[in-house]
């Protein structure tokens, strides 16, 4: 905010401080002298100049305060006193801007820690990963956070493309780390193993395993578990997704001819398969596409949004209607920007969980574009 033009201009505060006190004393009787209150102004560039700008304004105050006072050899002049506290406060005034610039310094390297952090959990995706056109965006309920405990990606491999979103159980940096253990499962398994439902079963061995070691170590989060949707598209089935639901928000598919809901199936968390050791292998639904049809996955933060009256946020409803004014919302990019944009709204910016909205579609190719226009 204080820069004009990619140049700093934080040294204009302090400067019109200094003006605006000589000239008040100037134009003032001797039953009003200020000139004291020069020590606010390396007080003033303490807080938004560098240090070496705060010791330029520090001197600049100790040498303006004794020429102004005895400027006026008739008027009431405040004397040596009053100068000590203009230098003290100058000295005070550097040592204050040294602790907040060291304490920045810290928050940026913080900052570049923690953004280390997102790209490694939630990597960046090439535009049409996989064949598939996606979109996502991802609002953390803590806003000193720049990831939590949601977490999706996009697998190509030789055996099709797979698709993993889910959201950790808890928050804090426990949950960062068992998202990062499950999307690393996900990148390999995702990748050599030929059946989606090998893929489901070894993401369910890892977070059982993840919860054993953080056990060992003596924390008291071993009994973290995720809700998760992954989705299988095989190239043989380009009309088709296959998807394994554990115990999440089923993804909807958003289409020109209205929004539908896939099966939830009966799977358990992530992590919790101990609950119901004679389960089984957990179940694959394939669901048939429509043409142009976009999966969208959230988390909870956005089912589960709230207005002032606590009422939830109605996902299906409110994407039926904007696709219904507008079929172009179908596209992951609209369609992501308008669930963020009406969860937002719908909870007047107050989120109350992590929020993740990612979709996906396959990309169409340029021969069939063309064959659907016409």
């Amino acid at each position: 905010m204080l820069r004009v033009r990619d140049r700093s201009v934080a040294w204009v505060p302090p400067m019109l401080v200094l003006a605006g006190i000589l000239i008040v004393d100037w134009n003032t009787t001797r039953d009003f002298r200020i000139i004291t209150w020069i020590v606010l102004v390396p007080g003033i560039a303490a807080a938004i100049c560098g240090v070496w700008g705060t010791a330029a304004y520090a001197v600049l105050a100790t040498l303006v305060y004794p020429v102004a006072d005895s400027a006026w050899p008739n008027e009431y002049q405040a004397g040596p006193a009053d100068f000590y506290l203009v230098a003290v406060g100058g000295v005070l005034a550097v040592l204050a801007c040294m602790v907040r610039v060291r304490g920045e310094r810290r928050m940026l390297h913080m900052r570049d820690v923690a953004e280390t952090t997102r790209r490694t959990v939630l990597r960046p995706l090439p535009p049409g990963w996989g064949g598939l056109e996606h979109a996502a965006v991802y609002l953390s309920a803590d806003v000193e956070a720049r990831v939590g405990g949601d977490f999706y990606d996009i697998q190509p491999g030789p055996h099709g493309t797979r698709v993993l979103v889910g959201d950790v159980q808890g928050k804090g940096l426990g949950a960062v780390e068992a998202a990062a253990a499950l999307l690393c499962t996900f990148r390999e398994a995702g990748y050599h193993e030929p059946d989606l439902a090998t893929v489901a079963d070894r993401l369910e061995v890892r977070m059982l395993r993840h919860g054993g070691h953080v056990t060992a170590l003596g924390r008291d989060d071993g009994d973290r578990f995720a809700t998760a949707v992954l989705l299988g598209f095989e190239d043989r089935e380009p009309d088709a997704v296959r998807s394994v639901v554990f115990a999440h928000e089923p993804p909807l598919l958003v289409g020109p001819d209205g929004v539908r809901s896939l099966p939830s199936g009966d799977t358990l968390p992530l992590g919790l398969s101990t609950l119901a050791p004679a389960q089984g292998p957990p179940p694959v639904q394939r669901v048939t596409l429509a043409p142009g049809e976009t999966l969208l996955l959230t988390t909870d933060g956005v089912t589960e949004a709230r207005d002032t009256d606590g009422v939830f946020y109605p996902l299906a409803t409110e994407v039926a209607r904007a696709v219904a004014a507008d079929p172009r919302t179908v596209e992951p990019r609209r369609l992501v920007a308008f669930v963020r944009e009406g969860v937002l709204r719908h909870c007047g910016g107050r989120l109350a969980d992590d929020t993740t909205v990612f979709a996906v579609r396959r990309l169409v190719p340029v021969d069939a574009r063309h064959g659907l226009r016409s």
